[in-house]
């Protein structure tokens, strides 16, 4: 089989074709939107960044490490999406501490490894989903607790203390942005 057989032939389209006149966009329009998109974005972008380099620095001044994978994720669903139920203060606190709740009950039960961190994150939502505080970079705390084993009170209590930190990082973010929701929607 040909290709001619199969492609119906027909005029290539050129100056007379319909829609040829339509000029392009020009340039500047797009650079215009690009300067935009960026000038959108660097409120979140600084928030979202200065509120973890508070974390790193306190985890400096500690000697602990208070900078978590799943915090970094909380940051920026604080700041992308502050007015969802997922980035709210009761959602983003009770979460991380279910989480690291589910890794030490699945460690007591389980030894540590991939397969059990695994159900630990899937512990982790179904916990949150019934005490009805989404917040998926939850689930990530808890798959931390189990590969890495950190030692129970002491990291409940940083954990503790770094969602509250998120929390009003992103409450101070929201009150110097002109113009943007207000975070958060209800404190609890």
């Amino acid at each position: 089989m040909k290709a001619d057989s199969v492609l119906p032939r027909g005029p290539v389209p050129g100056p007379e074709a319909p829609g040829a006149d339509v000029p392009f966009p020009a340039r500047r329009g797009r650079l215009c939107s690009a300067r935009h998109a960026v000038a959108a974005a660097l409120p979140g972008v600084s928030a979202v960044t200065t509120g973890l380099l508070v974390l790193a620095a306190i985890g400096v001044m500690i000697g602990e490490p208070v900078l978590i994978p799943s915090l970094a994720a909380s940051a920026g669903v604080l700041h992308s999406t502050p007015t969802l139920p997922v980035a709210q203060p009761r959602s983003v606190v009770v979460a991380h501490l279910l989480g690291a709740g589910a890794g030490y009950v699945v460690l007591a039960l389980l030894p540590t490894s991939p397969w059990s961190a695994a159900l630990a994150g899937g512990l982790t939502f179904a916990a949150t989903t019934l005490a009805r505080t989404p917040h998926s970079p939850a689930c990530a705390t808890a798959v931390v607790v189990v590969l890495q084993t950190p030692p129970a009170v002491r990291f409940t209590a940083l954990l503790l203390c770094a969602t509250v930190v998120l929390v009003l990082a992103g409450h101070a973010a929201s009150r110097v942005r002109r113009g943007t929701a207000r975070y958060p929607v209800r404190w609890w």
